[in-house]
């Protein structure tokens, strides 16, 4: 066999070798996310049910019901079955696609969840694309600056909107600007129903929501952005190039920059999932109606179906984009993906 011919073969094995781990890899990420699913479920069914308050009572709150009534109500939504029977009856359901009719709205849930879920994936959508772009942004003239006056003040402002519950900032800009922006829902009633209307009232309607859910996620990505370049800053190529006459410029942009995106980059996915959880509070305090304000609706019966189902949407949303981060790291970083 020649050199050549052995070399060849060397690099069939350690391609076939790389593809196996790969599938490996895929499998294990896989296997994980479905087992943490399944703890969801059976998380999200006994957590729910712990909660204190009888549905039943709170649908005929007002109303003159007999016990005879109230027995068959509660036959009728299968509250009055054992607690594993009603576990059964929720897997089942799963599996042919059924969430159940919601106690409130007498609706099947899963009407209400694909209604509620796009406003939500809006709201998340536009304040992620503009909390990366500001937290990107100022993070790389805050690292390129350090311990300029640019650096302390966006840095400072950082940790204290970190820092800041997402509700109460919310609050905040709410006394602060309900004047001049809504103050909750998403559109007005009488807009005309053409589509540049409906896109400019949903638009300033989402002003002040979208606002608080960006400060709270920029800080985040500003200042792991920050502490990224930092670290990219001493390194040798960057001397190197340098040396080799580049502008600074060019040096930050083109050399830098891209070296240090790697872990915002995984942020972004990772925080994602997170933030649709985070948006519960920002809906909230602004009637926005998505899936936070639903769920926060439905704990007032509590609605059993509407908060199990909203609980794994989420929790699916987060488990998720937790795997699809671990796929982007391994595709972007060559020392993870040789492993």
């Amino acid at each position: 066999m020649t050199g050549a011919e052995r070399k060849l073969d060397a690099d069939d094995g350690g391609g076939g070798a790389r593809g196996a781990g790969l599938v490996r890899f895929l499998l294990g990420k896989l296997g994980g996310a479905l087992l943490s699913l399944a703890m969801v479920v059976v998380l999200g069914f006994l957590l729910f049910r712990m909660i204190p308050g009888d549905p039943v009572v709170t649908m005929t709150k007002g109303r003159p019901v007999s016990a005879e009534q109230l027995a068959e109500l509660r036959e009728r939504l299968g509250v009055d079955k054992p607690m594993w029977q009603q576990f059964i009856d929720y897997i089942l359901g799963l599996f042919r696609g059924d969430l159940g009719t919601s106690y409130i709205f007498q609706r099947p849930v899963a009407d209400l969840i694909l209604e509620r879920l796009w406003p939500t994936l809006l709201l998340v959508g536009v304040a992620t694309a503009l909390a990366i772009m500001l937290g990107l942004w100022f993070g790389i003239r805050a690292a390129w600056r350090r311990g300029s006056g640019f650096d302390k003040l966006s840095t400072g402002t950082a940790l204290t909107l970190w820092s800041m519950p997402q509700f109460w900032m919310g609050l905040l800009l709410l006394i602060a600007f309900s004047g001049a922006f809504p103050s909750g829902g998403m559109r007005y009633p009488d807009t005309p129903p053409d589509f540049l209307s409906q896109s400019l009232d949903v638009a300033y309607h989402l002003v002040l929501p979208c606002l608080t859910l960006t400060a709270a996620l920029y800080a985040q990505y500003l200042l792991v952005m920050r502490s990224s370049l930092l670290e990219e800053m001493n390194s040798e190529y960057l001397t190197t190039a340098r040396a080799k006459g580049l502008r600074d410029d060019l040096v930050r942009r083109r050399h830098a920059v891209p070296n240090a995106l790697l872990p915002t980059v995984t942020l972004v996915f990772l925080q994602f999932g997170m933030v649709l959880n985070g948006a519960v509070a920002v809906e909230t305090v602004f009637s926005w109606p998505g899936l936070g304000l639903l769920t926060y609706e439905a704990l007032s019966g509590p609605d059993l179906p509407v908060l199990q189902s909203t609980f794994l949407v989420l929790a699916a949303a987060v488990i998720f984009m937790n795997v699809l981060a671990e796929l982007l790291y391994r595709i972007l970083d060559p020392r993870v993906r040789a492993t």
